[in-house]
């Protein structure tokens, strides 16, 4: 049965992914686009802190964290976003459904694999800027996914270690649109960038019980700077726009546009937490990322610089009794959270930062600990000063951890 639900779950996510882009945000039109969150829905429903491992759930944002598990898992996930756009005069609401990660994780003794397939990166906007005699249209579409293998080791029963290799691939179409008033024809630029290279991440973790029923975790990530291959395209055209609203190109010339190196730059997360095992946890994590070092892949824009960014979160997890035989909802795991995050991004003088409070449920379905994680956030980013757009999101998160028993020897059939 369950294999069945894993199976209709995931042509069903996947159909919606497919059909809609990851983002809306007007703020993906920089650098790579909007970096997605790399972690399971089980994390951001808790703040998205990566410290929390446990046996039986995959943990994607720490490597080392793999080499803890004592079953077969497999996780998927979805997400729809509401979001609403605002500036000092206007606003307009947007929706995005996308497919979050598709995940397996393999426990083999001391040692632990996981392999899977994660959003990236998104850029998806439509901007529009309107002068006295033209309005000029911005759209952008794309983005990064990446395709990763962890394997961790358990050097002792309290210490592990892991190393994440991911391959980075995709591309991002910038297109801009000017008309003039009187002009009978209007021109169009489009900037196509693929994009591909290999990022590695190592991971630490130390658990250890303080006291009888106390367990303290901490965990360490560091991502080292990496080169992407950026192979860039622009053509411009000449428009003319029908009566019927569709721009047909009249003329078109491919402009000459050196290939660069895109660098991505390093990032290092800390985290710690307490907890009783199988019952609550609260943890908080800080990640600073050299956002400094960012760069748009073939073209500067004057207002626009990248300075370092962090991120502070902090979540947990209550569960009433795990084993509970007579009631449902006290195996059911309550998850809450909240981050705030420096994006790194400067326009107009004016920082993007993000916001996001989270909360969910794991709900256990059949055996062997497998649940379906449902998950919900309120947040917001950027800001209305300086002609910019502050954006109001609320998203839903569903996923499902599967859990099964490999290379288990029957005595009967």
């Amino acid at each position: 049965m369950l294999k069945r639900v894993f199976i209709a779950f995931m042509l069903l996510i996947t159909g919606l992914a497919m059909a809609q882009q990851g983002t809306t945000s007007p703020y993906s039109f920089f650098g790579i686009g909007t970096l997605k969150f790399k972690g399971t829905i089980e994390n951001r429903a808790m703040g998205g802190i990566g410290v929390y491992s446990d046996s039986i759930h995959l943990n994607i944002q720490n490597p080392a964290a793999v080499a803890g598990l004592q079953l077969v898992t497999y996780s998927l996930a979805g997400s729809h976003q509401f979001n609403t756009l605002s500036t000092s005069s206007e606003s307009q609401n947007a929706t995005t459904t996308s497919l979050d990660y598709l995940a397996l994780g393999i426990p083999m003794g001391k040692f632990g694999a996981s392999f899977g397939l994660i959003p990236y990166t998104s850029s998806g906007y439509k901007l529009q800027n309107e002068n006295e005699d033209s309005v000029t249209r911005y759209e952008g579409t794309g983005g990064l996914n990446k395709a990763f293998f962890q394997l961790a080791y358990q050097i002792t029963p309290h210490f592990s270690m892991g190393v994440d290799a991911n391959y980075n691939f995709g591309n991002i179409e910038n297109i801009a649109s000017t008309e003039q008033e009187g002009v009978q024809f209007g021109t169009r630029e489009t900037n196509v960038s693929n994009l591909a290279g290999f990022s590695y991440n190592f991971g630490a973790i130390y658990k250890t019980m303080i006291s009888e029923g106390l367990e303290l975790i901490s965990s360490v990530v560091f991502t080292p700077e990496t080169q992407f291959k950026s192979e860039n395209t622009r053509v411009l055209e000449t428009t003319l726009t029908l009566p019927s609203g569709t721009v047909t190109p009249i003329d078109s010339r491919d402009i000459d546009v050196m290939d660069t190196d895109f660098t991505f730059p390093s990032q290092i997360s800390l985290g710690g937490g307490i907890g009783k095992p199988k019952k609550w946890f609260v943890g908080g994590e800080f990640t600073s990322q050299k956002t400094s070092n960012f760069t748009n892949r073939t073209f500067d824009l004057e207002n626009v610089s990248f300075v370092d960014g962090n991120k502070f979160k902090i979540g947990g997890f209550y569960i009433p009794n795990y084993n509970s035989l007579g009631s449902f909802w006290k195996r059911v795991v309550y998850r809450g959270g909240f981050r705030f995050e420096e994006t790194g991004i400067v326009i107009n003088g004016e920082a993007i930062n993000e916001f996001g409070i989270s909360f969910g449920v794991g709900l256990p379905v059949g055996r062997l600990f497998s649940n379906i994680n449902l998950s919900f956030e309120l947040g917001r980013r950027g800001t209305t000063n300086a002609g910019l757009v502050k954006e109001t999101f609320f998203n839903t998160f569903i996923s499902l951890s599967l859990n099964d028993r490999w290379f288990e020897k029957r005595y009967y059939d």
